[in-house]
């Protein structure tokens, strides 16, 4: 597997765009976006949590608990070997962030997981496209052979899309198996793209 030293590098990414709220015409303002992704270091960790803090808060993607401190929530999120931990920077901006690793340890650990939480005040400039392609390029480089998402809430339209759009396929959806903060009770898909 890829081990974080190996990982250290950085990725850039630049997306061209028409601003939000601009229309789709030759004379439309053009935005340019250059996301770096790197490992996250210890001094981001305050960032990135205020991102998990709303995220898991809104309880709208994630069956984690709400209202984790900062020390609490921390775990959930800061991988260590040989799972990884990114952060994706725009002029010192941390704007999202994912964290990847084995699915499962052991006899399970040759498939990869991972994890991901762009800032809503981003959501839409090509962050989670990066960030996926980040983590999906650290698994098949790693070796894995393939990478599982366990727990995609149905109703998360943008990131179903996203997977779909990166090769990610909806294996079966467990109904009812996760309490969305608006719809109730609604499915998590289980994805899955073979490398």
């Amino acid at each position: 597997m890829l081990d974080a030293s190996r990982a250290s590098g950085t990725l850039n990414a630049s997306r061209r765009g028409v601003s939000q709220g601009e229309p789709a015409s030759e004379s439309a303002k053009v935005r340019f976006l250059t996301v770096e992704i790197r490992v996250a270091e210890e001094n981001d960790w305050p960032s990135i949590y205020r991102i998990f803090r709303d995220t898991v808060d809104a309880g709208t993607t994630y069956a984690l608990p709400e209202g984790l401190s900062l020390a609490e929530a921390r775990p959930f999120w800061m991988e260590s070997p040989p799972a990884l931990t990114v952060v994706a920077i725009d002029e010192g901006v941390v704007l999202g962030s994912a964290k990847m690793g084995p699915n499962r340890p052991g006899r399970g650990a040759h498939v990869a997981t991972a994890s991901f939480m762009v800032d809503a005040a981003q959501q839409g400039r090509g962050v989670g496209t990066a960030l996926g392609t980040y983590t999906l390029e650290w698994a098949r480089s790693g070796g894995y052979l393939a990478m599982q998402f366990n727990a995609v809430v149905e109703t998360n339209e943008a990131a179903v899309h996203l997977w779909t759009k990166l090769g990610f396929e909806i294996l079966t959806t467990v109904p009812k198996a996760f309490r969305h903060s608006e719809f109730g009770l609604v499915g998590l898909h289980v994805m899955y793209q073979r490398f």
